[in-house]
């Protein structure tokens, strides 16, 4: 028994397209699992100020211009990346800041206008994808 080899099936894995909305909805979600995500104002421009951030997502929907002009200039002096998301309820539910009904969809959302990522946890498919998208953005930025 103990010459015999099993040979495993390699497991087909399915490579789906993923956006760049689902990238960061994963990546958001692994780093509040790894206790790396801040919500709101007061943690965000903290740890802006502090220089710990890695990406930071502003809600477009945010009325407070002062609010918005604040993030992204310490945004832009730490010169960490801004990923501006449609909605702050949306955000808000992607940082975990949602009550869910029984089957996992989103029964109350909390708003939320800015969340900052200071530790990404793991390195999974959807990170890569998302920093491939920023890097993409830089340099069309750069070239203007």
């Amino acid at each position: 028994m103990a010459d015999e080899e099993v040979a495993e099936a390699p497991a087909v894995v399915e490579e789906v397209e993923m956006s760049v909305l689902d990238a960061l909805k994963e990546v958001l979600k692994k780093a509040m699992i790894h206790g790396g995500l801040k919500k709101g104002l007061h943690e965000c421009a903290k740890a802006l100020d502090r220089r710990t951030a890695r990406l930071c997502c502003l809600a477009k929907d945010c009325e407070n211009e002062e609010y918005k002009k604040l993030i992204k200039g310490l945004c832009a002096e730490g010169e960490v990346h801004v990923v501006m998301v449609d909605a702050g309820k949306e955000l808000g539910a992607w940082c975990g800041l949602a009550k869910l009904d029984d089957d996992g969809s989103v029964k109350k959302a909390v708003r939320t206008s800015c969340a900052v990522i200071t530790d990404f946890g793991e390195e999974t498919r959807a990170l890569g994808i998302l920093l491939d998208y920023l890097q993409k953005q830089a340099a069309d930025a750069a070239e203007i």
